[in-house]
């Protein structure tokens, strides 16, 4: 455990605090929680790489760095409604920061709207579905992984009283969950 316990230090100190990651709750969060816990025993040893741990079939922790620079862009705050897509570690980490929230696996059946301030998916999606752009709340921010290529963007919606705007973050390459991979036409 000591191992552990170093690693996540050290990845507070290199993958985190050097991607500009700023806010302090994060930094106190992240160092806290054990991410080996969120991985099966065989793949605790992952933990703390700088890579996509896969926690379950078809579902991913985000890097360390990303999901900092997530949470970072998102900005949660105290009373915000949160509600975590896929994203066990970002949760734990809002957690951490004393808000409550509310976890789903993925599916749009389970997301009700306009209900949250914040929501967050650590898996990769083709686009934002619909209805999670309709649960944010307005004045509420969206964060996740758009991918439909080799390389996705971290993408940061925010609902203002004219519509939705979306704003391209960073590089991030999760795989697509199972289910949300863009659907492409045929085309001549």
């Amino acid at each position: 455990m000591a191992d552990l316990a170093a690693a996540r230090l050290n990845m507070v100190e290199s993958q985190v605090r050097t991607a500009d990651v700023t806010d302090l709750r994060i930094h106190d969060a992240m160092r806290e929680i054990a991410r080996e816990s969120l991985l099966p025993p065989d793949k605790a040893h992952l933990a703390y790489a700088d890579i996509e741990a896969e926690y379950a079939p078809g579902r991913w922790l985000l890097k360390p760095r990303d999901v900092a620079k997530l949470l970072q862009a998102l900005r949660p705050m105290p009373g915000d409604r949160v509600l975590a897509i896929a994203a066990p570690y970002a949760a734990a980490v809002i957690e951490h920061m004393g808000l409550a929230l509310t976890r789903v696996d993925a599916g749009d059946s389970e997301i009700g709207g306009p209900d949250y301030d914040l929501i967050v998916c650590e898996g990769g999606v083709g686009r934002a579905p619909e209805a999670w752009r309709r649960a944010v709340a307005p004045g509420g921010r969206l964060g996740l992984v758009e991918r439909d290529g080799p390389v996705g963007k971290a993408c940061l919606y925010v609902r203002g009283e004219e519509g939705t705007g979306r704003r391209d973050l960073f590089d991030s390459t999760p795989p697509v969950m199972p289910g949300f991979a863009v659907q492409h036409g045929f085309a001549l």
